[in-house]
């Protein structure tokens, strides 16, 4: 039906070629990338529509001209000499079949086939149609049936031929109307070459349009990627970057801001941990050298110190080194990661046997204090450890504050656990920073302590998924009161 191809196909890539396509393209910026990647999703889809455009041409071209042929009049036989010869190459040789001083040439060519040896062309022609071999079954067809078929003609063009029976001079005889296809042949070919041309520029063009998206698109990125390198190589946390929009890039520059700001945050307590400690470990530190110093002047002069005051001076020693290890000791328990599933040994853990293991050890360093205790089973998922700390530090509070022979309420209901001295409890301005790390009430500077035991209890607590507060009594009476609320169950889960 057609010699001319339609615009070709890429042939398939193999394993090989696709490798090292892959290759390839992971070694290009992204930016390259996305211009690659864009230009071939644009020229694939510039590709299938030029064929498909070619092929419905083709298609169209070719059924108008079956259409018009099959419903065209059938020509009238014309008076033919007769024999015939036996091939429309020898009929177009022969007189007067081949003389073109008959007439002009018509678009048609028509001859007749008298019988599977005879070919007979009218007195105008100047070419045949290609006799096939399957061709003398029109004899059978009926006065108005006919048969559409490919063919060519004599001198190699192509063409659609029409085969029908009509009554000939001989008997009946098989007429053949064919219209030549070449000028629809043409016309794919300029087609074909039109489509290509247009594909071609539409691939650059899309390569260019590729160019300039991925340039507009990536802009937030370079911008993320300068914010990244000057951190980096100035090591200043802290650096966000403007956020337009709600797509991918700005939730991707939103968590880069909350992760640069929480950095700065880290940073900033890591610092004033560091200070505050130090600040903390002087205090021991300086009074333990002074305290050994005056033992070796004492030694190194030959006048050693009375035993009632190298004895004092020891205790102080000791007190100060007891001092200095629960210090140490907090200050490791808040170097933990403030995030509730970084702690380690996450277990269920009864509450109420925590409550009542602290409260014992609290009654030994509160010996004279009177302890009122109601817990109920409940249980929990965190660190046993922790937990007990942060039940010992409330209680080691409420100690510390209560007046000689006070009471101490611990209750457990429900997951909540409420402990309530009677002291002089805090007030209201001190509130907000009773968990801060270090900070310790001007009025009780002159106790002991180091300011980390509330700021422990609100970390483990937190690992715990739980909170706590601190606040006055809510009966109206003298006394703070401390409140832990921790999720579980009355059963372990």
């Amino acid at each position: 039906m057609s010699s001319i191809p339609p615009p070709p196909l890429a042939p398939p890539r193999s394993p090989g070629r696709r490798r090292r396509l892959v290759h390839w393209l992971r070694s290009r910026s992204l930016r390259s990338r996305l211009t690659f990647l864009s230009a071939a999703a644009v020229a694939v889809a510039i590709a299938l529509s030029a064929l498909a455009c070619w092929f419905i041409v083709e298609k169209q071209l070719y059924n108008q001209v079956r259409h018009d042929l099959a419903n065209s009049p059938l020509p009238p036989v014309v008076k033919l000499t007769l024999p015939c010869p036996s091939t429309p190459e020898a009929a177009l040789e022969a007189a007067p079949y081949g003389d073109q001083a008959n007439g002009p040439v018509s678009r048609d060519t028509q001859y007749v086939l008298m019988n599977p040896t005879q070919v007979c062309l009218p007195p105008n022609a100047t070419r045949g149609v290609v006799i096939e071999s399957n061709d003398s079954a029109a004899l059978r067809l009926r006065p108005n049936q006919s048969i559409i078929r490919d063919g060519r003609f004599t001198n190699g063009d192509p063409a659609i031929v029409r085969l029908s029976v009509a009554r000939g001079p001989g008997g009946p005889a098989v007429v053949m109307v064919a219209t030549s296809t070449q000028p629809i042949e043409d016309s794919l070919q300029d087609l074909a070459i039109l489509l290509g041309s247009v594909s071609l520029g539409g691939i650059l063009l899309a390569a260019l349009a590729g160019r300039l998206v991925a340039h507009s698109a990536l802009k937030p990125v370079d911008q993320l990627t300068d914010a990244v390198e000057h951190i980096a190589r100035t090591e200043e946390v802290g650096t966000t970057i403007p956020v337009h929009g709600d797509d991918e890039i700005a939730r991707l520059s939103t968590s880069f801001n909350s992760m640069s700001t929480a950095l700065a945050n880290s940073r900033e307590r890591q610092t004033r941990l560091i200070a505050d400690a130090g600040h903390e470990l002087r205090t021991p530190l300086t009074s333990l050298r002074t305290n050994v110093d005056l033992l070796i002047r004492s030694n190194d002069t030959g006048r050693p110190l009375p035993p009632a005051t190298k004895t004092k001076l020891l205790g102080n020693m000791k007190a100060q080194m007891q001092e200095l290890t629960v210090l140490i000791g907090d200050l490791l328990q808040l170097s933990r990661p403030d995030s509730p599933k970084a702690g380690p040994n996450l277990t269920v853990v009864a509450l109420h046997e925590i409550a009542g293991r602290a409260v014992e050890r609290a009654k030994l360093r509160g010996p004279g204090l009177v302890f009122e205790t109601s817990t109920e089973p409940w249980y929990v998922h965190g660190d046993a450890a922790g937990l007990e700390r942060a039940v010992i530090n409330l209680l080691d509070n409420a100690v510390k504050y209560s007046p000689p022979g006070g009471t101490i309420d611990v209750r457990l209901d429900q997951g909540v656990l409420t402990v309530r001295d009677h002291g002089p409890g805090i007030p209201a301005e001190e509130l907000p920073y009773v968990f801060d790390r270090f900070w310790r009430s001007p009025s009780s500077r002159q106790l002991p302590g180091s300011g980390l035991g509330l700021s422990i209890v609100a970390q483990s607590v937190r690992e715990a998924g739980g909170e706590v507060t601190l606040g006055p009594a809510t009966d109206g009476g003298p006394g703070a009161l401390a409140t832990v609320r921790l999720p579980g169950g009355p059963a372990p889960a």
